[in-house]
């Protein structure tokens, strides 16, 4: 039996012939057959002829490509996709740790990564995370849900030579298909305990926003790690303490980690304390950091000279990118106006909407509306475990700079 159709405009197929994932509703002339959220639908051009083949969805990004080379989406076609990003990570040595030949000293041993990123690993909709043994599996499409159990047997066939333990599903929070969070794969532990450059962290799947920890900032962690030596650092929207760890790691004479939740400041105050013991120089503050952030004051004899903000996504689409700017302009102007003269400013946008100039144009204006002087130290994007496709440049989410303020 046929699949659905969608068929492009007449003019439309450029972005297609570029080999860009996502067809926008606008750029289809109609569709043949009733396809439903989730289904396979083959994408074709005025004339007929093939392009694509991905998951239709019910949106202005109307179907999410997974392949522009052949129409056979079968289990051997997601086979071979989950063994390449299984192969690239192995290429650039995450899976190291398992080797004994590979002596990764204690201080460096990391046994968490992105396995799979999406668009980047040519499995667009789909999310999974290494936890030491347990993948966190969260799908953004429909019809990439369906496909869990035939993946999971598949990443059962693949991993289990790397100590593969459990699979949970994470993907409640991304789609209404999925109502609850839970295991595909037993055992099935409450907690689970991993290392990231060094630092232990208690992570729980259940409570943990995306699939429970922040991957992509590592490499931006392990740069806090080698600059914090004798700073009193502020961790902003800290989370379950990441960057804080790498601070007291690094030196750091005094850390506070401030966030809204009590139940991430509590495992925040865990993690400092299974690491670094319970004198450890470090305060978990429970505060909404946008009122908190107008509390500090450079003149304190206590003042913090790093500050790091980690806010979620102000700006989920491109509706809210105004309001969303103005939120990251707000902050990031406090900060620069509470740090003394060379404090250092590690800020990040998690949001896709925000493209690099938008985002370094808000640090622009906020130094401006700070009347300060600021330079850029260093870029900073996500890990490399998070390929991005240069067909698909929306795939660099993450943007970050660390400044210094004059």
């Amino acid at each position: 039996m046929s699949r659905p159709q969608l068929v492009i405009a007449l003019g439309k197929e450029k972005a297609i012939q570029r080999r860009h994932p996502w067809i926008f509703s606008g750029a289809v002339w109609r569709i043949v057959g009733e396809p439903q959220e989730g289904d396979l639908v083959d994408v074709v051009d005025a004339h007929g002829q093939w392009m694509a083949t991905g998951h239709y969805q019910n949106d202005s990004i109307i179907c999410k490509v997974l392949s522009f080379d052949t129409p056979d989406i079968d289990e051997t076609f997601f086979r071979q996709r989950l063994q390449s990003a299984i192969a690239y990570r192995k290429r650039l040595g995450f899976f190291n740790y398992l080797n004994s030949e590979h002596q990764t000293p204690d201080s460096e041993l990391t046994n968490v990564f992105r396995l799979v990123h999406a668009e980047g690993d040519y499995l667009p909709g789909l999310v999974c995370d290494w936890y030491n043994g347990v993948l966190v599996m969260q799908a953004h499409l429909v019809g990439m849900h369906r496909l869990f159990p035939m993946l999971v047997e598949l990443f059962k066939m693949e991993l289990t030579p790397m100590g593969l333990q459990s699979i949970f599903d994470k993907s409640s929070a991304t789609l209404p298909t999925a109502s609850t969070d839970g295991y595909l794969f037993a055992p099935e532990p409450l907690e689970h305990e991993i290392i990231e450059n060094g630092n232990h962290l208690l992570i729980n799947f259940y409570e943990g926003q995306k699939t429970g920890f922040f991957i992509d900032q590592r490499e931006n962690r392990a740069l806090v790690q080698q600059l914090a030596c004798g700073h009193r650092v502020l961790n902003c929207f800290g989370y379950t303490g990441g960057f804080s760890l790498a601070a007291l790691r690094g030196g750091a004479d005094h850390v506070e980690t401030v966030d809204i939740s009590r139940k991430a400041i509590d495992l925040c105050n865990r993690n400092v304390e299974l690491n670094f013991g319970p004198n450890a120089p470090h305060q978990g503050t429970v505060a909404d950091v946008l009122q908190y952030i107008n509390t500090i004051t450079q003149s304190r004899t206590d003042a913090f000279d790093f500050i790091i903000l980690d806010p979620p996504a102000f700006a989920k689409n491109h509706r809210s990118l105004q309001q969303g700017l103005k939120g990251y302009r707000s902050i990031n102007q406090r900060a620069m106006e509470a740090l003394p003269a060379g404090g250092l400013l590690m800020t990040f946008s998690c949001s896709q909407a925000v493209s690099k100039e938008d985002f370094q144009t808000m640090v622009f204006t906020a130094a401006m509306n700070a009347h300060r002087r600021v330079r850029i130290v260093r870029q900073l994007p996500h890990a490399m475990d998070h390929p991005v496709s240069v067909h698909h440049p929306e795939g660099e989410y993450l943007k970050g700079l660390l400044l210094q303020v004059e």
